[in-house]
């Protein structure tokens, strides 16, 4: 009879080392607003996938890409966050 052996230590031995630095969580955060950005655009993108888009939808998509590009624009320039906004 051979016995089933899990290799939950073997796996999670390293956890500790495997979590992200400091360096590492503050890049995430400083990528955040692009990261919103992009999802807001896929968001609006997704509502007109199976109909045409109307007027409103045309609007959201047209602002969520500027918001991914302004996001962009400040991610690459070093800029500071913006929080909040008009939505």
């Amino acid at each position: 009879m051979d016995h089933i052996v899990t290799v939950q230590d073997a796996v999670t031995a390293f956890a500790d080392f495997m979590e992200p630095t400091a360096a590492e969580l503050d890049a995430i955060d400083a990528e955040m607003p692009v990261i919103r950005a992009e999802m807001e655009l896929l968001d609006a993108q997704i509502v007109v996938i199976d109909r045409g888009p109307t007027e409103l939808d045309e609007r959201r998509i047209r602002r969520a890409r500027r918001r991914v590009l302004a996001a962009h624009r400040d991610y690459v320039n070093g800029l500071p966050v913006q929080k909040g906004g008009a939505a």
